[in-house]
């Protein structure tokens, strides 16, 4: 039995039926950029996480450098990231020229909230926290800090569609909650695709511009924009798979507490959840110091893994530019090393899991 670290068919296959009568209802129209399917899906996402406004966009990664495009943060300003992150994630910053100024990790590999405030210059202007692997970060102290030091807040929450700290969906402490409906993510379309939420009724609007050329009005461009429309064939099968959301939570956070009272393997390091918030597991990640040879060993087994990530920002070719060099944020890179993605997904079956379960146990 061969075992995928992720299987999008078996998403696809509990609402077949579903997401073929909606393809086609939506190919039918006549009407594919910006209509009726795009319009209630921002409506249904609004309402789902509890925010006033949601902007459909092309992706993550412009749902991220718009956000802060439209925030007015740019050159000469610097932006707290976790250090332990998706580059996607730093690229919504460095798009505009800002600065990013790292800041490690907790033992919930989200961003160390102890940590920031010594972080932060007098060129800081936001904050941007990262859900990681779909756990909410420790928001309320974060919140605190934006307040004291009268920072902007951007959330990153392409692994967190669902995910509360405190009673309140990700996504919405913030100015602006950014997701990605990228196939892999908990509520993921058929190709790429994101979006913004918002409390503030001229974010939404400037975001519904700057997605469109820079344009309000056919042909009269304000500011120069981007082409960063979600479009009506992924909007309408997002519509889908949203309806069926709490399900699909239900299903993994299931998989998830079984994976942690069954998993019993002291060379194996198992994930928590921090008190107040939960998580959606988008993966479940545990931690080994012999990595490699797990990852040998399961693949001899036709199990699949995945390791998110390898290689963090700091030390990517991307940000050679910047001078960080090997050593300059320990835990994260320890993180780096040791972390890896166990399979975790929609439909997957008692059998596949019993036997991820042994194998790790053998190990």
């Amino acid at each position: 039995m061969k075992i995928m670290p992720n299987r999008l068919d078996r998403g696809f296959e509990l609402y077949q039926q579903e997401f073929e009568e909606k393809a086609l209802q939506v190919l039918r129209s006549g009407w594919y950029v910006l209509g009726r399917e795009v319009e209630e899906f921002e409506k249904e996402f609004a309402s789902y996480t509890g925010s006033k406004h949601c902007v459909g966009l092309a992706s993550g990664l412009d749902a991220l450098w718009l956000a802060f495009r439209i925030l007015g943060i740019g050159k000469g300003d610097e932006v707290i990231v976790p250090a332990n992150t998706y580059i996607a994630s730093v690229m919504g910053v460095t798009i505009n020229d800002a600065t990013p100024v790292f800041v490690e990790p907790d033992e919930y590999y989200n961003m160390d909230a102890d940590a920031i405030e010594a972080a932060i210059t007098e060129r800081t202007k936001a904050v941007l926290v990262v859900h990681l692997y779909g756990q909410a970060c420790r928001m309320d102290k974060i919140m605190d800090l934006c307040q004291k030091y009268n920072l902007r807040l951007v959330e990153d929450c392409a692994q967190s569609h669902g995910a509360f700290f405190d009673g309140r969906m990700t996504g919405t402490f913030g100015d602006i909650g950014c997701f990605s409906f990228y196939p892999s993510k908990n509520l993921g379309g058929f190709g790429d695709g994101g979006a913004i939420v918002t409390e503030d009724d001229k974010i939404a609007e400037d975001m519904k511009m700057y997605r469109n050329y820079g344009s309000r009005k056919r042909y009269y461009n304000e500011v120069v924009g981007a082409n960063s429309r979600l479009d009506e064939l992924q909007a309408g099968l997002l519509r889908v798979r949203l309806a069926h959301m709490d399900e699909l939570t239900e299903e993994r956070k299931r998989l998830a507490v079984r994976y942690t009272a069954e998993i019993k393997n002291p060379k194996l390091i198992l994930p928590q959840v921090r008190e107040g918030a939960d998580s959606v597991w988008h993966q479940y990640v545990i931690r080994c110091k012999d990595r490699q040879k797990l990852i040998d060993y399961l693949n001899e087994k036709e199990i699949g893994t995945i390791i998110h990530y390898p290689i963090p920002p700091h030390l990517s070719e991307a940000y050679a530019y910047l001078g960080w060099k090997a050593g300059d944020y320990p835990v994260t890179e320890n993180y780096a090393d040791t972390v890896l993605s166990i399979p975790m997904y929609n439909g997957m079956t008692t059998e596949e899991q019993d036997a991820v379960i042994a194998a790790l146990n053998a190990f």
